[in-house]
C-alpha cells in the first residue's frame, strides 16, 4: 500500500497539480474554468494563495495525487473572517478519504488563522462533493440556478457553509499563514488522518 503524506504545496509542484486539474477543466463542469492556464500562470496562483492561505497537496509515495486550498471568500475588509475552499483529487484516487483529510486539515489551519466561516461551491449534481461537505458538517446555504454554461448545458451551483469559530463581538483579525506559531500548521498536517494510516 502506498504511503500517503500531506504537505504544503510549492511553486515547483505546479505541473503535477495542473495535471490533476486539467481533466476537470476539459471534461467536466466541476470547475467553470474553460481553458487550461499556462504553467507560469498556475505557479503564480499557487504563490499568490500560499502567501496568506494554506495550499496543500497529498502525495502517494511522493507523487501528488490530490490538492486543496483555501482563499479569501470576498475582498471587502468585513469578509476577512471567511474563506472559500477547493479540493481536487486525481483520477484513480477518489473515494479513499483524501478529499476529506485535505479539507479537514484546511479547516484546522484556517481556524488558527482566525477564520470563522468556510464555504464550498459545488456544480450540481455532484454526489461525491455533496457527501464530502455533509460528512464535514457543512449545511447547504442555497443554489445559484443555471448560473454557468459549460459542456453544452446550463449548470446550477450549490453553496455550502460551516462555522468553524465563534462569532464573538470583537474577533481577532485574520492572520496570514506566515504569522502562525512555528510548526503549528505542520503539526496539523502530521495528524492528517489519511496520512497517518
Amino acid at each position: 500500500m502506498e504511503k500517503l503524506t500531506c504537505r504544503f504545496a510549492k511553486e515547483q509542484d505546479a505541473a503535477a497539480i495542473l495535471a490533476i486539474y486539467e481533466p476537470y477543466i476539459n471534461n467536466t463542469a466541476v470547475t467553470f474554468e474553460c481553458e487550461t492556464p499556462s504553467l507560469k500562470e498556475f505557479a503564480a496562483r499557487i504563490r499568490g494563495i500560499s502567501a496568506d492561505y494554506p495550499y496543500l497537496v497529498c502525495c502517494a509515495d511522493g507523487k501528488i495525487v490530490g490538492y486543496a486550498y483555501g482563499h479569501r471568500q470576498m475582498q471587502r475588509d468585513a469578509y476577512q473572517w471567511n474563506a472559500e475552499l477547493s479540493v481536487y483529487i486525481g483520477r484513480g484516487w477518489q473515494c479513499r478519504g483524501i478529499g476529506k483529510a485535505l479539507y479537514g486539515a484546511l479547516i484546522e489551519i484556517l481556524r488558527l488563522q482566525n477564520v470563522r466561516n468556510v464555504y464550498g461551491g459545488v456544480t450540481m449534481p455532484n454526489a461525491g462533493s455533496e457527501s464530502l461537505h455533509a460528512a464535514l458538517g457543512f449545511t447547504k446555504l442555497g443554489t445559484y440556478h443555471s448560473t454557468g454554461w459549460k459542456c453544452g448545458a446550463w449548470h446550477d451551483v450549490a453553496w455550502f457553509e460551516k462555522q468553524i469559530g465563534s462569532c464573538d463581538l470583537k474577533p481577532q483579525p485574520f492572520r496570514s499563514i506566515k504569522t502562525l506559531p512555528p510548526g503549528s500548521a505542520d503539526e496539523i498536517l502530521r495528524r492528517c488522518p489519511v496520512c497517518s494510516r
